[in-house]
């Protein structure tokens, strides 16, 4: 069973590297890849989910991605591409945190978790996250759910870019949240891709 893999990021796309270790390929499934530099070395903790049709790789960047991904996937009805989708939505404190005060608004507002499911992910996982991370704080409810939109006007990229992310799983308010944070640092050239990658990377990081 894998449990880390080192070597380079051959190919990218919005939901798995290509890592190159030692000339073999692995396609890693990720709830970011952007995280990752291309053409880099990087060291990527992996999850091995085996079915009888193929064996898949799920990567991430932290030990604690990967543990909180395996609790995740423990709970009935949550596969490795929900889990995935949950991991892209927020940071593992906000996650854990959000399990932990059983906030079940914020818990919905993660791709593919509806309010049954969240209410099992309670059950099954409150007394079971203390120790994935160090530095879980009590959630921000009016910053994860009640932010307004900025009433800049938005550039043609980021609005491609925007209904990009939408089309990826994350909600309106939080792609509107990101805007807040990258506005006064996107220049304007970047292309939709560039300013995707910006905001991918500031999706994972919170």
């Amino acid at each position: 069973m894998l449990d880390f893999l080192r070597g380079n990021v051959a190919h990218m796309e919005t939901d798995y590297i290509v890592l190159d270790v030692n000339g073999v390929g692995y396609r890693v499934f990720c709830s970011n890849p952007y995280v990752f530099q291309d053409d880099k070395e990087v060291q990527v903790f992996i999850h091995q989910h085996v079915r009888e049709d193929a064996i898949l790789l799920y990567g991430f960047k932290t030990r604690e991605e990967q543990t909180l991904f395996r609790r995740l996937i423990d709970v009935s009805g949550i596969g490795p591409r929900v889990a995935v989708g949950i991991l892209s939505g927020a940071t593992p404190q906000n996650i854990i945190s959000s399990i932990q005060q059983e906030n079940i608004t914020f818990l919905t507002k993660l791709p593919g978790i509806g309010k049954k499911t969240a209410q099992r992910v309670i059950l099954d996982l409150k007394d079971k996250l203390d120790h994935i991370v160090s530095d879980v704080s009590p959630l921000d409810l009016n910053a994860a759910v009640s932010l307004d939109q900025s009433e800049v006007s938005m550039p043609a990229p980021w609005m491609e870019a925007k209904d990009a992310l939408i089309g990826l799983g994350y909600s309106e308010r939080e792609v509107d949240q990101v805007w807040e944070v990258l506005r006064t640092k996107l220049d304007q050239n970047d292309t939709v891709e560039t300013m995707m990658k910006k905001a991918l990377q500031s999706l994972f990081e919170g």
